[in-house]
C-alpha cells in the first residue's frame, strides 16, 4: 500500500514537471466515477459500517428464538472436626464429599409485551436510516470526484494558456530587441517585454504547481493519477427551475430521509420502553443429572431429572427505572422530530445556495466567453496597429495580458459552473452512481441485509413475533408541535430569494 501511494504521488509530480505530453490512454468522467465507486476508502468504510448495522436486525430478532445452554458443575468438600463420644458411638473426624452435575436448559419467550416486536421495528428503521447515510456519503464522494476531475481539466487548460503566453512574449521580446537595434523603440520598451516574460515564467511555475496539487487530489479520491482527461460531459437531471429542484430535494435528499427513519426508530423505542410495564411470559425446560462420585461420571444417568414449565413475570415496582426510561425515550423522539425539521430547513438553505451558485456560474461563464471573444479581437488589432506605429509596445503587452486573464477566467468559470451543477444535484439527492452512469455496476445495500436477516431463524419466528405484538403499546408520534410540513411562507421566501435563470 505504501509503495502504491508513492507510485501515485511520483507519477502525478513527474507528469506535471515533464509538461503536458500526450498519454497512452484517456480518462472519462464515467471511468473516474466507476473507479472511485469501487475503491474509494471513505465509501468502502461506510459500506462496511452499513453491513455492521445490518447485524442489528439479527440481534433484535434473536429475542424471538429460544436460548439453549449447558451447565456443568463439580464440587469437593472436606470437613475436619474433633472426634467426640465413645466407640462405637463417635462423631466428628475427617469427612470428604464430592459431587457433580450436568444440566441442559431451554428457554423460549412467549410474550414480552411488545418489547421484542418494537425492538425489531427500531432496528429496521435504523438500518434504513443507515442506507440513507450511505447514499449521502456516496454523493459526497462522487461530488469530490467531479470537483477533482474539473480541477484537473481547469488547471491543465490554464497551464496550456500560460505556456502559450510564454511563446507569445518570447516572440514579442525578440521583436522588441530587433526594433531597439534599429532605433525604433527605446531600451524601456525592451525592459517591459523582459519583465512581462519573467512574470510569465513565474506564473507558469505556479500553474505547474497548482496542476500537481489538483492531480494529487484526483489520485486521492479516484485511486489513480489522471491522464489526458476528456471534456466534462453534461450532467443529467439538471432541474429546469427552483421549484422542480425543491420538490425533488424534499423527497430524495438523504439527510431528510435518514432523519425520518431515525424518527421512526425513536418512536418505536418509546413504545418498547412502555412495554417494560407489561407482563412477560416464558416457557422453560431443563434436563440434567447429578452424581456424588466424580470418578464415576456414568452415575449422572442414574440420577436424572426433567423439568418443564412456564413463568409469567409482572413488574410491580422498579424504583422509577421504567418511568425514567420512557421519559428519556420520549425526549430522544422529540430530538429526532426536531432533527427532521432541521434537515428540511438545512436542505432548503443548501439547495437555495447551490441553485444560486449554479445560476451565477452560468452568467459568469457567458460573460467570460464574450470577454475572451472581445479580448482576442482587441489583441489582434493592437498587434496590427503597433506594426504601423499606432500602438506602443506596452499597449501590446497589456492587451496580451488581458487576453490571457480572460482565457484563464473562462477556464475557471467552466469549472465553477460544472461543480455548482454537481452540488445542486447532490442537494437534490440525485448525484448517485446510477444517476451519473446508468451502466455502473451498483453496490446493493439490501443484498447483505437480505442475507443476514434470517440467520438463526426458526420456523416459529413469525408466530412468536405476531403473538408478541398482541396488546403491545402502540407507536405514538413525537411532539406534534414540531411535527408539521415545511411552512409554505418559509418555502416561498426561499423561492423568492433564489435567482432566476
Amino acid at each position: 500500500m505504501l509503495n502504491r501511494s508513492r507510485a501515485l504521488a511520483s507519477v502525478a509530480v513527474i507528469a506535471v514537471i515533464g509538461g503536458i505530453s500526450a498519454p497512452a490512454w484517456a480518462d472519462t468522467l464515467q471511468q473516474a466515477i466507476a473507479l472511485a465507486y469501487q475503491t474509494n476508502p471513505t465509501l468502502l468504510a461506510q459500506r462496511a459500517n452499513q453491513r455492521a448495522l445490518d447485524e442489528s436486525i439479527v440481534q433484535a430478532r434473536s429475542g424471538l428464538r429460544p436460548t439453549l445452554d449447558v451447565t456443568l458443575s463439580a464440587s469437593y468438600t472436606r470437613s475436619d472436626s474433633p472426634v467426640v463420644g465413645t466407640p462405637p458411638f463417635t462423631s466428628g473426624g475427617v469427612s470428604e464429599i464430592e459431587g457433580g452435575g450436568a444440566t441442559i436448559g431451554l428457554s423460549q419467550s412467549l410474550w414480552s409485551g411488545g418489547r421484542i416486536g418494537h425492538g425489531i421495528t427500531a432496528a429496521e428503521a435504523n438500518i434504513l436510516a443507515g442506507r440513507e447515510n450511505l447514499r449521502d456519503i456516496e454523493q459526497t464522494v462522487l461530488a469530490s470526484v467531479i470537483q477533482a476531475y474539473a480541477d484537473v481539466i481547469r488547471d491543465t487548460e490554464i497551464l496550456r494558456i500560460r505556456q502559450a503566453n510564454i511563446g507569445v512574449l518570447q516572440r514579442q521580446l525578440e521583436e522588441a530587441s530587433a526594433r531597439f537595434e534599429v532605433g525604433e523603440i527605446t531600451r524601456t520598451d525592451v525592459a517591459q517585454s523582459e519583465a512581462r516574460l519573467a512574470q510569465s515564467d513565474a506564473d507558469l511555475a505556479n500553474g505547474r504547481a497548482q496542476l500537481s496539487v489538483s492531480r494529487a487530489a484526483y489520485a486521492a479520491v479516484v485511486g489513480q493519477t489522471p491522464t489526458d482527461l476528456e471534456p466534462m460531459p453534461l450532467l443529467p437531471g439538471i432541474p429546469a427551475d427552483f421549484y422542480q429542484a425543491l420538490d425533488v430535494a424534499l423527497q430524495d435528499n438523504p439527510g431528510i430521509r435518514s432523519a425520518g427513519y431515525s424518527l421512526q426508530a425513536a418512536e418505536a423505542n418509546v413504545a418498547a420502553a412502555k412495554a417494560e410495564f407489561r407482563p412477560s411470559a416464558r416457557a422453560t425446560a431443563s434436563y440434567g443429572g447429578t452424581t456424588t462420585d466424580l470418578g464415576s461420571i456414568g452415575d449422572l444417568t442414574d440420577n436424572t431429572r426433567f423439568q418443564a414449565g412456564a413463568t409469567i413475570s409482572v413488574p410491580l415496582f422498579t424504583g422509577g427505572l421504567n418511568g425514567s426510561r420512557i421519559r428519556a425515550a420520549r425526549e430522544r423522539a422529540n430530538v429526532a422530530q426536531i432533527t427532521v425539521e432541521g434537515e428540511r430547513r438545512n436542505t432548503l438553505q443548501t439547495l437555495s445556495s447551490a441553485y444560486a451558485q449554479a445560476i451565477s456560474a452560468r452568467s459568469t461563464l457567458t460573460a467570460g466567453e464574450e470577454a475572451v471573444r472581445a479580448a482576442t479581437v482587441a489583441a489582434e488589432g493592437v498587434r496590427q496597429e503597433a506594426q504601423v506605429g499606432l500602438r506602443t509596445n506596452l499597449d501590446v503587452l497589456n492587451q496580451e495580458l488581458e487576453l490571457r486573464n480572460a482565457q484563464i477566467s473562462l477556464a475557471s468559470a467552466r469549472r465553477n459552473e460544472y461543480v455548482a451543477q454537481a452540488n445542486l444535484l447532490a442537494a437534490m439527492g440525485r448525484l448517485e452512481g446510477q444517476d451519473l452512469d446508468p451502466g455502473l455496476e451498483l453496490y446493493d445495500a439490501t443484498s447483505n441485509y437480505d442475507r443476514v436477516r434470517s440467520r438463526g431463524a426458526l420456523p416459529w419466528d413469525g408466530l412468536v413475533e405476531a403473538i408478541d405484538r398482541i396488546a403491545a403499546p402502540g407507536v405514538v408520534p413525537a411532539n406534534d408541535v414540531v411535527d408539521a410540513p415545511i411552512d409554505e411562507q418559509l418555502k416561498s421566501e426561499f423561492v423568492q430569494t433564489a435567482p432566476r435563470d
